[in-house]
């Protein structure tokens, strides 16, 4: 099994009034060459501004980086999706990973919007992972899996530490739940949460070792998934983010662990253990 790893730029990216207008700035030129550097197989990143849309191209064949492409919907969020999809299949990504609906939403509309979503999947011929995201449609375990039931060919990405946060809780409880959503990930966002967040301060840290091995076991478990249906590789993100995800001290800011370090830590990690 193939482990490709991804580099998202959460920290690198400006949102300009809406997650339709992603401002990157000149750094990231230095900031991808870091990444081919570190042995990256590409980036997760929204979409740029459009006119920084050849500028960006142009980097991406540069530093021979793949692309996975982010879309966050708001306001009709069907038709955000539509437009926003169909303009991330132009850059040819790899897959597009979507924060897709709310939370809030009434179920019937949820349904609606990923019916609609994998639709729109079949047209542009495009993998399309919806994130398991707080806020979001899939924001619980049971949510989640009563929508992959109900709506064929969805598919999401995983990042269980989310559902740590919602359920306060390791999850154990929602094993039936887990078992769907494993069988129909099609990408992982590797980040540790805990009960009372989504994110822990520094996964290397002996006292957060029950959590990181909770979340190796998710993981582990969507790498057999894809073994068994014939898959040649799995993407894998490291997805530990910057301040406010990122605890830091009060009154200084001063962040409390060093956010390339760890996440270059857990993708290594990652790939150590299930590349074979």
């Amino acid at each position: 099994m193939k482990i490709k790893l991804f580099k998202s730029l959460w920290e690198y990216v400006q949102f300009e009034g809406s997650p339709l207008n992603i401002r990157m700035d000149h750094q990231i030129e230095r900031v991808l060459e870091r990444i081919a550097n570190a042995g990256y197989s590409g980036i997760e990143s929204p979409l740029p501004i459009q006119e920084q849309e050849e500028w960006f191209r142009h980097l991406l064949d540069s530093y021979q980086l793949e692309f996975i492409a982010q879309v966050l919907t708001r306001d009709d969020h069907s038709d955000s999706f539509a437009y926003q999809a169909r303009r991330a299949a132009d850059f040819q990504p790899l897959m597009i990973v979507s924060h897709s609906a709310k939370d809030s939403m009434a179920y019937e509309d949820q349904l609606d919007f990923f019916r609609k979503a994998v639709s729109i999947e079949e047209d542009i011929k495009l993998p399309i992972a919806h994130e398991t995201h707080r806020g979001r449609a899939m924001f619980t375990p049971w949510n989640t899996s009563r929508l992959l039931k109900e709506v064929d060919g969805l598919k999401i990405n995983a990042d269980f530490s989310h559902w740590c946060c919602v359920c306060e809780s390791l999850l154990e409880a929602e094993e039936s739940h887990i078992a769907t959503a494993i069988e129909r990930s099609i990408h992982i966002h590797g980040r540790v949460g805990y009960n009372e967040g989504p994110q822990v301060s520094d996964p290397r840290a002996p006292e957060y070792g029950k959590e990181l091995m909770r979340h190796e076991e998710w993981w582990d478990r969507i790498v057999q998934a894809h073994i068994q249906r014939g898959a040649k590789s799995v993407t894998f993100t490291p997805e530990f983010g910057p301040p406010g995800y990122m605890q830091v001290l009060p009154y200084t800011r001063q962040h409390v662990v060093d956010l390339w370090d760890i996440n270059l830590w857990v993708a290594e990690r990652f790939k150590a253990r299930n590349e074979h």
